[in-house]
């Protein structure tokens, strides 16, 4: 009894960290780098410099949400209270992180270096610019959008940028990944409108449930079609694997959004929805 509940703890503090997004973004990226054969090889310093990457702008942005939280006196989801309750901590390992990262770059080729260097400072200026919007502010409406293409262009980016040239099945796979990053976030917002729907503004709540609603569902047909195509056209068995795992990335959170109620208990929702990027883990 006491293993579970230890476990439990563990799993919930790795989720408030969003440690399972760190490893979705991981294995992702793993399958990236292996394309379109899956015998590429994986550069270990960009792979883990993506991984800390991902955690430090979660954080930041957990951070700042948590700042603006605690001046404006709005309620704070258990996410962001535990990140209140350990800021001090945090900020700790953050600029311990900053460290760690500093030293990866002298294993990173010179490609990756100026491609991180631009994606770091515009991610920069983005946490930076939503920190300073008001909860209210109708500009966070472009937030989904926003994490969506940082998110896709920092997992395929990094791979793409050591690549000398890029197949059309890569490039198709990437959109896929791209449209279903977007409906893991857009559902998010839906789900996030209804568990608090007080304090929440955001694309969900600008287009509202039912037009939203139709955009998931368009997102896993697109998904689903494109999919079949790469996977009947693709001359490479592994881009044909990768096209089936995003075909089932984009199957799962339909599931979510068709059974809203079952998701919503226990935050259940993010734990399946942040998931989904470990499906890429099935193929490495």
């Amino acid at each position: 009894m006491k293993f579970w509940e230890s476990t439990k703890a563990f799993l919930k503090t790795a989720h408030y960290l969003s440690l399972d997004v760190v490893v979705g973004a991981v294995f992702s990226h793993i399958m990236v780098a292996r394309l379109p054969d899956g015998r590429q090889p994986v550069d270990w310093a960009t792979t883990v410099l993506l991984g800390l990457c991902v955690f430090i702008i979660y954080t930041v942005d957990r951070l700042y949400d948590v700042r603006k939280g605690l001046t404006s006196k709005a309620t704070l989801t258990p996410r962001h209270r535990f990140h209140a309750e350990h800021q001090g901590v945090l900020v700790r390992v953050l600029l311990g992180l900053v460290v760690v990262c500093a030293i990866l770059l002298f294993w990173l080729p010179k490609s990756i270096i100026w491609f991180g260097a631009a994606l770091a400072l515009v991610s920069g200026a983005y946490v930076w610019g939503v920190s300073r919007l008001p909860a209210s502010n109708r500009k966070l409406v472009w937030k989904e959008p926003a994490v969506t293409l940082l998110y896709t262009v920092g997992v395929w980016g990094s791979s793409w940028a050591q690549k000398p040239s890029i197949g059309w099945s890569e490039i198709g796979l990437g959109m896929l990944f791209l449209i279903v990053v977007f409906q893991n976030l857009l559902l998010f917002s839906v789900m996030e409108a209804q568990e608090f729907p007080e304090d929440s503004f955001s694309l969900a709540t600008l287009w509202g449930f039912e037009r939203c609603d139709v955009v998931l569902r368009t997102f896993t047909g697109v998904v689903t079609v494109l999919a079949l195509v790469i996977f009947f056209l693709a001359d490479d068995r592994f881009a044909q694997r990768a096209a089936i795992i995003e075909g089932m990335m984009s199957a799962v959170l339909y599931a979510i959004q068709r059974y809203p109620k079952s998701f919503l208990t226990n935050e259940r929702y993010r734990w399946i929805g942040d998931g989904v990027f470990w499906l890429p883990f099935l193929i490495l």
